[in-house]
C-alpha cells in the first residue's frame, strides 16, 4: 500500500537508547530532560530564540486564540486543516473566511481589510502545504487595524522566507509534529513567539497557569508533551537533514514527470525555502479526480483529498461563499510523499495522473 504520507521511524535502538534514559530518570512528564534537551535542539536547528514544544498541534492554537482572539472574529482561510477553524470555534470567537489565492493557495491579503470590523481582533493565516503566505502585506493591515497575527504553520518544519525561519512571523506561529509531519514526535506540537511577554504567557498557559510549583500566573491547560514523545523526537532529530533532501527529490521528480498542460501544481512564494512537506496537484475537474483516485486506488495508491471540504461549507462554520477555496478543494489531490518512496512507484503514479488528465 502506498499512502499520502507515512511516519518515519528510527532506528529501534536508537528509540530504545532514548527511552532507557527515561527509566534511569524515572520521570515521565512536567519537563525533564529530554523535553528540554530536545527544545534546544530545535531552537539551534531552527535558528529560534525560544520554541515550547506541546503534546500535540491544536493545543497552541488554541492556546494562541485564548490569548489573542479575546472573543471577538477571526479573519482566517477556508483552504486549511479543520483544526484550524474548530480552534476559532473553541476558544469562542467567530471565523470570518477570506477566499484564497488561485496559486499559492494562501489567504487572498487583497481580500483582508474589506473583512474587518470594529470586532475584528485578529488574523489567523496558514502556510498551506508550508507555502508562505504574504507575510509582508498581512503585517502591515495588522499594524494599521491593531490586529494580532497567528499563523498556523502546521506543515512548516524547516521552511525558510527572506532566510529566517517562517516562525519567526506573526506574534505566534504554531507547528504540528505528528507522526505524518516531516519532523514528529509521534503526537506533538510547538508554539512560537519573538515577544518575550507573550511567549512567558503561551508557557504557563500550557502548565495550567502555573508560574512555579505554587503559583497560578493565569488561566491555563495542560499541553505539556512528555518525556516519551520528546525521546521519540529525539531519535528522528538526527535525520531531519536526510528527511528533508529525499522529499526534495520525490518532489523533483513528480516535477519531471507529471504533464502540466491540464494538471496545476502549488506556486511557492517568491524567497522560500520549501520543505516538500506535500506534494499538492489541482486537476482539471472534480470528475478527473475522482478518477484519478479510482484508477491509483487499483494499484494499492491512496492519495488524499486534502483540503476537503472547503471550511465555509461545513455547518458549524457558516455558510459563507468562497468560489475560489471551494473550487479548488474539489479538485485538489495531494500525492505519495514520504521518505525512501521508490522512484518506480513515484514514475507509476505520474503515468496514472498523466493518463486519466489528458
Amino acid at each position: 500500500m502506498i499512502t499520502v504520507t507515512k511516519t518515519f521511524f528510527p532506528p529501534l535502538n536508537e528509540y530504545e537508547s532514548q527511552l532507557k534514559r527515561v527509566w534511569k530518570n524515572e520521570w515521565i512528564t512536567n519537563r525533564g530532560e529530554l523535553v528540554i534537551e530536545l527544545e534546544h535542539k530545535l531552537k539551534e536547528y531552527l535558528k529560534l530564540d525560544n520554541i515550547l514544544i506541546t503534546t500535540n498541534g491544536t493545543i497552541p492554537l488554541q492556546i494562541a486564540l485564548k490569548l489573542l482572539g479575546n472573543g471577538g472574529e477571526v479573519i482566517t482561510t477556508p483552504f486549511s486543516y479543520i483544526a484550524t477553524s474548530s480552534s476559532i470555534v473553541w476558544e469562542g470567537c467567530i471565523p470570518i473566511f477570506v477566499d484564497i489565492h488561485p496559486e499559492y493557495l494562501t489567504i487572498d491579503e487583497a481580500k483582508i481589510e474589506s473583512a474587518i470590523n470594529e470586532r475584528t481582533t485578529a488574523i489567523l493565516a496558514t502556510h498551506v502545504f508550508g507555502n508562505p503566505c504574504n507575510i509582508e502585506s498581512i503585517q502591515k493591515i495588522a499594524s494599521k487595524y491593531n490586529l494580532k497575527v497567528i499563523y498556523d504553520a502546521a506543515h512548516c518544519f524547516g521552511v525558510e522566507y527572506n532566510q529566517i525561519s517562517i516562525f519567526e512571523y506573526g506574534d505566534i506561529s504554531t507547528c504540528s509534529f505528528h507522526a505524518t509531519k516531516i519532523f514528529h514526535t509521534g503526537e506533538g506540537g510547538a508554539i512560537i513567539s519573538n515577544n518575550k511577554e507573550l511567549s512567558h504567557k503561551c508557557f504557563y498557559s500550557h502548565n495550567f497557569g502555573h508560574n512555579g510549583p505554587l503559583d497560578f500566573h493565569g488561566l491555563g491547560i495542560n499541553g505539556k508533551i512528555s518525556e516519551l514523545q520528546a525521546a521519540m523526537g529525539l531519535a528522528v532529530f538526527p535525520y531531519i537533514n536526510a528527511i528533508l533532501e529525499d522529499r526534495k527529490r520525490i518532489g523533483e521528480t513528480y516535477n519531471s514527470l507529471i504533464n502540466f498542460n491540464t494538471i496545476s501544481k502549488l506556486r511557492i512564494r517568491e524567497n522560500t525555502k520549501w520543505n516538500y512537506s506535500y506534494y499538492p496537484v489541482i486537476l482539471p475537474s472534480e470528475e478527473k479526480l475522482l478518477k484519478t483516485i479510482e484508477i491509483l486506488g487499483t494499484k494499492n495508491v491512496i492519495p488524499r483529498r486534502y483540503f476537503y471540504p472547503s471550511l465555509n461549507t461545513i455547518k458549524y462554520l457558516g455558510s459563507q461563499k468562497m468560489a475560489i477555496s471551494e473550487s479548488i478543494s474539489k479538485r485538489i489531490i495531494c500525492l505519495p510523499m514520504y521518505y525512501n518512496l521508490s522512484e518506480k512507484d513515484i514514475s507509476m503514479i505520474s503515468e496514472v495522473l498523466n493518463m486519466v488528465n489528458l
